[in-house]
């Protein structure tokens, strides 16, 4: 059997026109299910006494708890220093967790019924979450980059983190740096909460803050012992991968060290 064929009158030059300009759309404009709106979660946790063998067992878990959770791109389960400073010496019961969704939908269903965050709520004397979105963003996590969807605020609070893998041959640099940098961030005024915290001992670091304000936040990093600790790092070559994110908080409820947030 023949196919049957079909007349079809030539297309006009203005046909042939919108058929061009639809399919430079239909190239421009990527897959929808291909863009992240990324916003990241932090929580951070003093584990209850009774529960140190519980808030330990999540750090050497990593993020292998929240495996399946929709929307996650990269969990990370963290130690910190003694009292969530950022010395050598490790806390027995302060923690954090950092976890970094696709869209903002699956972090607020993260942030409300996850049995993952219910746990350590449990587990925990105080605990204070962070809901961000980036402003501004360089460098990885574990390979993974972070989407900037935000704007700078003009007026309001800011967040941070930095992390950092060290170079084994450098890490007694970096140690060396550390207490004048502690001692500084911890006056810094318009500093409301910072917590060094670690992903793994001594060589891969984290540090968490947030500021008043946007000058305040600059006021630190350009100045003093933190601006000289950047410029070590940058010349020694002290990281294999790094990574440095600015914030605007969505959300910023509980308690840390005493102090109400929200």
């Amino acid at each position: 059997m023949l196919p049957v064929l079909t007349h079809r009158a030539p297309a006009s030059t203005a046909d042939l026109a919108r058929a061009d300009a639809q399919g430079a759309e239909r190239r421009a404009a990527p897959a929808s299910d291909t863009l992240d709106d990324h916003v990241a979660v932090l929580l951070l946790a003093d584990i209850a006494p009774a529960s140190r063998l519980w808030g330990w067992s999540r750090v050497m878990a990593r993020g292998w708890p929240l495996r399946g959770v929709p929307g996650l791109r990269l969990a990370k389960a963290l130690g910190s220093g003694h009292e969530g400073g950022f010395g050598l010496r490790p806390s027995a019961s302060r923690q954090g967790l950092f976890a970094l969704f696709a869209d903002e939908c699956s972090a607020d269903s993260f942030l409300q019924g996850s049995a993952t965050l219910e746990a350590y709520r449990s587990h925990s004397s105080e605990m204070v979450v962070a809901k961000l979105r980036a402003t501004s963003s360089r460098g990885s996590w574990s390979g993974a980059t972070m989407v900037v969807t935000a704007a700078p605020p003009t007026a309001g609070p800011v967040a941070a983190l930095t992390r950092a893998s060290i170079r084994p041959f450098r890490a007694w640099s970096f140690w060396r740096h550390s207490p004048q940098s502690e001692r500084a961030l911890q006056s810094a005024a318009g500093c409301q909460l910072a917590v060094g915290l670690g992903e793994a001992p001594i060589l891969r670091q984290a540090t968490f803050s947030v500021w008043d304000s946007q000058a305040a936040m600059d006021a630190y990093a350009r100045s003093g012992a933190h601006l000289q600790a950047i410029k070590s790092a940058t010349r020694g070559a002290w990281f294999s991968e790094s990574m440095f994110v600015r914030f605007v908080p969505l959300l910023l409820q509980g308690q840390w060290h005493g102090k109400r947030y929200g």
